[in-house]
């Protein structure tokens, strides 16, 4: 008995397990089956996870096996996981591997179907030979979520990135240095739109060039002039016979407007520091004064391109250098192919292959004689004659005649009119001729403003800037430019300007 009972219970325990495994592998109808009909219909996982070779002893300890199965039979077989009984028991534990066949199977992201199909007896055998990841299973589970999870919350913060207000420039930053070098700095003031409008100025030393772009720009007349967003000349500078302005000062707006002042233009200044700090030329450059003319040159072929509106000043009527200089850096403008023109008012007319922009003469520091009709009349044709063969749009888009100044001309006062526009001496420069007027024999005249013959300076630069605002916004290349796409369609003109063989032939022939 003792023999029998210690051997009956062991082999009855072991049999009875292993002719059930046995009975299961080769199950009969439906009937004979004594684990009910869940069981039936669950049978072919209970096959595949019963088929290995393996002694069934390691098998139930070896938790990787049901990683082995396509996630379609997986996730059948997590159904009837609640009837499996002790021996199964290790298959709950691991409920998360479902991530983990899927990130096998194929890419993260496949449905389970697709992931069935493409996975094979060959990977499935591999993964049952126990190669597994290293990391944790959690980790593999988030980043296969991380490409949906960071999409969605970093999506809402760049498009409210995108509706928030451009940054207000405070004062100017070079986008040209002293030295001609291209700067980057202007670009994170940039937007992608294309509604904007460029406007350059370039002018003689101390014609009032950053002072008028100040006020076109940001500032009022009533303001202090150290404030502005362009510097103009203080007294100490004015004293000596400087100039303020190096290279190409940068500025917009927040109605996307883009100032470009210069510095002066043939400025005798730069010439001097040239020659007396010894400063080394370039090598392709013999005197000073060929190497002032062609930086001047530079500047405005450059402006030419890239500009909608360049303003000319002066400060007194007229200077002939300078309409042969805007001739010469008309000549060397490199080409720049425009879809669109707007050929009104241009005399030369439009050839279809050149871009050329709209030019503004401003008579700075006008007198009270300059705003006679009569020789406002004779300033236009003067103007007209000495550009009759430019192709610059020199008239037909700016009129003072439209302001108002003049209310008693009639529209076909002038008959050539120009892009011509004047400017008074500002009021705390002329305050004391004005009081003095009033004084003498009359003390009560004293008391009245004093006699102009035009409007105020706060006056005349309003209407100004809102003639400059209203110009023709032409298309300035074959594409059309956002603020950013202009940026770097100005820095390819500037490098090609610096190498342009036009350039450096008429250098040449100037020494």
């Amino acid at each position: 008995m003792s023999e029998s009972g210690h051997s009956q219970p062991g082999m009855y325990g072991q049999g009875r397990r292993r002719r059930r495994r046995r009975g299961d592998r080769d199950a009969g109808p439906p009937g004979q089956n004594l684990s009910g009909p869940s069981r039936d219909r669950d049978y072919p996982p209970r096959e595949r996870r019963d088929g290995s070779e393996d002694p069934p002893g390691p098998l139930i300890q070896k938790t990787p096996i049901i990683l082995a199965k396509p996630p379609g039979e997986r996730v059948r077989v997590a159904k009837p996981s609640q009837n499996v009984p002790a021996s199964g028991a290790p298959v709950l534990e691991k409920p998360i591997m479902l991530m983990k066949a899927r990130d096998d199977a194929g890419k993260p992201g496949t449905p389970p179907e697709a992931a069935s199909q493409t996975s094979g007896p060959g990977p499935s055998k591999i993964e049952r030979e126990g190669q597994r990841p290293t990391q944790p299973v959690y980790q593999i589970q988030n980043r296969g979520m991380s490409a949906s999870a960071s999409s969605s919350a970093v999506d809402p913060m760049v498009g409210q990135s995108k509706l928030l207000p451009p940054e207000k420039m405070k004062h100017s930053i070079k986008l040209v240095d002293d030295q001609m070098n291209w700067c980057e700095g202007a670009m994170e003031y940039l937007r992608d739109q294309t509604d904007m409008l460029v406007v350059g100025i370039i002018g003689l030393q101390g014609t009032g060039k950053s002072t008028i772009m100040s006020l076109l720009s940001a500032n009022t007349p009533e303001e202090d002039q150290r404030a502005y967003v362009f510097r103009a000349q203080t007294q100490e500078i004015k004293e000596r016979g400087g100039n303020q302005s190096t290279g190409i000062d940068f500025f917009i707006t927040q109605e996307r407007v883009i100032f470009l002042d210069t510095q002066p233009v043939l400025s005798p200044s730069i010439l001097d520091h040239l020659i007396n700090n010894d400063r080394k030329l370039p090598p392709e450059y013999n005197l000073p004064h060929t190497y002032v003319e062609m930086q001047s040159l530079q500047i405005a072929a450059f402006l030419f391109t890239v500009c909608h509106v360049v303003i000319v000043v002066q400060d007194w009527f007229t200077d002939l250098n300078v309409y042969r200089f805007l001739q010469t850096a008309e000549m060397l403008k490199p080409s720049t192919p425009s879809a669109s023109h707007d050929s009104t008012g241009s005399s030369g007319g439009d050839d279809g292959a050149e871009y050329y922009p709209h030019i503004v003469f401003l008579q700075n520091k006008a007198r009270r004689d300059d705003f006679c009709p009569r020789n406002l009349k004779n300033m236009h044709m003067v103007v007209d004659k000495l550009m009759a063969h430019s192709h610059l749009k020199y008239k037909g888009t700016l009129s003072m005649v439209d302001c108002n100044i003049f209310p008693g001309l009639g529209q076909d006062y002038l008959s050539s009119e120009v892009n011509l526009f004047l400017l008074p001496v500002q009021e705390n420069d002329g305050e004391d001729s004005l009081t003095k007027a009033g004084s003498g024999t009359y003390p009560l005249f004293s008391l009245l403003p004093g006699y102009r013959g035009h409007p105020s300076f706060s006056t005349m630069v309003s209407k100004l800037r809102s003639q400059i605002l209203a110009m023709p916004r032409c298309q300035l290349s074959h594409t059309i430019l956002t603020e950013k796409n202009w940026f770097h369609y100005a820095a390819r003109i500037w490098d090609g300007v610096k190498k342009s063989s036009a350039l450096s032939e008429y250098s040449r022939l100037l020494c």
